[in-house]
């Protein structure tokens, strides 16, 4: 893909990273008690969406603001997949929704977030038929793996374990299709960082190769056979090999010790990709500058939750700033 163009849309990106958060103002909604928060964000874009039950309705406020920010790129984007890299997430969210209601006779359509893509009609339509004229292939052959699947197996906790595997591979395949390194740099990373969480969670629970095999993606750059290797070992023996891999020094601090800080794993992961986009400050042209500005929706939106949902569940602030992922200053 040509860097150049993007010589159209980094200058509006860069207009829109004015409204990004800075470190400063999460300084002032940790002080803050719940009716203060509301007020300090009446002045940002999030005013637009606040209700008068603001702490309850908190999640559907920011929902509205990252889906309407996808949306208008979307449509400004010379590249619109590069969004949907982004945006997929909502696709897979809507995906193992409507799926359930399908086979339990249920309708959850209020349950469906656009995706700036794939229409509520869309995916019902694939869900029922296993046909699209519409959805990527690797999506469609998620949507019949699942169809298969449940022809055997009343277990609904599978269609996630099948669809999440699904949007790993679809990352991946994406990341190759659009030629950016910078992006697939990014998809391999946090693809390899999910498998060692969920590795690490399935080796502490004793899980067999056999389960190990259906959760892990084979999308990453750390083959899948090498964590099958652990499926009968101590949890030692996976974390002694991670604390030698390329993910040394990210993950020493989360599972050196004698406990494996979960917690602190999926911050790291956070935290990781926005390092790796940081340098779109400096970025000019190409995809970049847009890559860093999704994230940034991203991690605005995660501490925004965090800090709202822990002034609900009566956190110190001390214990949100520890939660807080990393942001930097635009």
């Amino acid at each position: 893909m040509k860097q150049d163009l993007y010589h159209q849309l980094n200058p509006y990106i860069r207009l829109k990273e004015t409204e990004i958060l800075a470190p400063a103002f999460y300084e002032q909604l940790i002080a803050a008690d719940l009716p203060k928060i509301k007020e300090l964000l009446n002045t940002t874009v999030y005013g637009n969406y606040l209700t008068a039950d603001f702490p309850n309705d908190f999640d559907a406020v920011l929902n509205k603001e990252l889906l309407a920010s996808y949306s208008e790129l979307v449509e400004r984007a010379p590249v619109p997949e590069v969004v949907f890299i982004f945006t997929m997430r909502f696709t897979l969210h809507n995906l193992k929704v409507l799926t359930k209601a399908h086979y339990i006779g249920e309708n959850f359509d209020h349950l469906y977030l656009p995706d700036g893509f794939y229409s509520l009609e869309e995916l019902k339509h694939a869900i029922d038929t296993g046909k699209s004229a519409v959805l990527p292939s690797s999506i469609l052959d998620s949507i019949n793996e699942v169809r298969e699947y449940l022809l055997e197996s009343a277990i609904l906790q599978g269609i996630d374990v099948i669809y999440d595997r699904g949007f790993l591979k679809e990352q991946r395949r994406l990341g190759e299709l659009l030629g950016y390194p910078e992006l697939l740099q990014e998809i391999i990373t946090f693809i390899d960082l999910t498998n060692i969480i969920t590795a690490l969670r399935c080796v502490l629970q004793n899980r067999s190769q056999a389960f190990l095999t259906a959760v892990l993606s084979s999308s990453g750059s750390i083959p899948k056979e090498t964590y099958l290797s652990f499926a009968d070992k101590e949890i030692t023996a996976l974390r002694d090999y991670l604390l030698t891999s390329e993910y040394a020094d990210l993950l020493k601090d989360a599972i050196g010790g004698e406990t494996i800080d979960f917690a602190r794993l999926d911050q790291i992961k956070d935290n990781r990709l926005t390092e790796m986009f940081a340098s779109a400050q400096t970025q000019a042209f190409g995809p970049l500058p847009l890559l860093a500005y999704l994230n940034a929706k991203e991690i605005e939106t995660k501490n925004l939750r965090l800090i709202v949902t822990g002034k609900r569940s009566g956190f110190t602030n001390e214990q949100i700033k520890e939660r807080m992922r990393i942001t930097y200053d635009i």
